[in-house]
């Protein structure tokens, strides 16, 4: 394997918690700022704009440029947002912060994997991706957690020092480790790229990529608190509540990759379907700490089992010019998570109580599943959408978020 892969892993590690450790952290967060829940959970949605902003933007503007540059540029960015947010003396500093970190979030997995493809043998190059993005499961499962348990004992702003220093590490690894060409910047030209969305079924994946994501952050935002308020847990016990989370991403993430190798959207109905389920069970019995710890593993697994499919689904329909496709649907994801955040947190201030954003997760989730039979259902009538690909039922799968 080769070492540059690593510092790709590390990034991908470092961005991941950026996102994902906040959710662990909303109470002190809240409390430090004197917000409310809801407006705390808004530092989730603002992020989740900011990837949206720079998987399309960013990754468009630097797509004739050396791409090792501009991964080590995206990494500054990623270390001054953290600090930024490590000292904010209110909530709209911390929120700057948040939205600087996020510009880089969609453009350096975009920019990233094609650097990762690039490092191997042209039949290494699934898995070289996979590689990279196991830094982002790595995030959940043990990031995470531990990013929250630091925050808990030292307080919150800890934890974002924390990941700046990753950022550091992740620099010095891909400054060091990473051995591009010189002249290696994207082959094609923005209006080559951009050629890609006149697929239906490249934006009909993105729907479903906003739609099935943001289902299942409606009820994971603000799960800290169902998971104290309404589960009966000790706010001590959410750091290892979330590792289980956590593992059902990696469980998820390895077999919706196998799956979707036989069927990518037979595998995406599938577990769709069964996150739908999973949610509306997790509403029902939130009560019941057995039920939530099961529900947290399944809720896990079936969400970003998704995500290999999703994404590998869009890149197949993007045919000869994937990179800002792939942005997009990184952008998709987050256009989600900022979806459910925000729905989520409107259920809380009607006063709906902590299981309300289950329950509009579960509902957008439905949402996602209607829209994948019917987007599959054109794939089978249409199998080429403009020229651009063959049927994705078989595509060959990403492992990417």
């Amino acid at each position: 394997m080769p070492l540059g892969l690593l510092a790709l892993a590390i990034g991908a590690f470092g961005i991941g918690l950026t996102e994902f450790v906040i959710m662990g952290l909303l109470p002190e967060v809240a409390t430090d700022f004197g917000v409310s829940e809801a407006a705390a959970g808004w530092l989730i949605s603002g992020y989740a704009l900011g990837v949206v902003v720079g998987a399309l933007g960013l990754t468009a503007a630097t797509s004739r440029l050396p791409r090792k540059p501009v991964l080590l540029g995206l990494i500054v960015l990623f270390i001054i947002g953290n600090v930024t947010t490590a000292m904010a003396p209110g909530y709209g500093v911390a929120m700057a912060g948040r939205l600087i970190a996020a510009l880089c979030h969609g453009a350096f997995f975009g920019i990233g994997s094609v650097v990762a493809a690039d490092l191997v043998a042209p039949e290494k190059k699934a898995g070289a991706i996979a590689i990279m993005f196991t830094g982002l499961t790595a995030a959940n499962v043990l990031g995470v957690p531990f990013g929250t348990f630091l925050g808990q004992q030292y307080g919150w702003r800890s934890t974002f020092w924390a990941i700046a220093g990753i950022g550091v590490i992740a620099f010095i690894g891909i400054a060091t480790l990473v051995r591009v060409a010189p002249s290696a910047a994207a082959s094609l030209s923005l209006r080559s790229e951009l050629r890609a969305f006149r697929s239906g079924q490249v934006w009909l994946s993105l729907l479903v990529t906003v739609l099935a994501y943001g289902g299942m952050f409606g009820a994971f935002t603000y799960i800290a608190y169902t998971l104290t308020h309404v589960s009966g847990f000790a706010t001590a016990s959410v750091p290892w509540l979330l590792m289980l989370f956590g593992a059902g991403l990696v469980v998820g993430n390895w077999l919706g990759g196998k799956l979707a190798d036989r069927s990518i959207d037979g595998t995406l109905i599938g577990f769709i379907a069964a996150l739908v389920v999973v949610l509306a069970g997790f509403a029902l019995f939130a009560g019941s700490q057995l039920a939530t710890i099961v529900a947290l593993v399944l809720m896990g697994a079936f969400g970003f089992g998704t995500v290999p499919g999703l994404q590998s689904r869009i890149m197949r329909y993007a045919g000869q010019a994937p990179t800002l496709a792939s942005g997009a649907n990184i952008g998709a994801f987050n256009i989600g998570n900022a979806l459910g955040a925000w729905a989520g947190g409107l259920g809380i201030a009607a006063g709906l109580g902590f299981t309300a954003p289950i329950w509009i997760g579960a509902a957008i989730t439905l949402a996602a599943l209607l829209v994948m039979i019917a987007t599959a259902a054109l794939a089978r009538r249409a199998p080429r959408d403009r020229g651009l690909a063959a049927s994705a039922t078989t595509a060959p799968v990403l492992v990417a978020r």
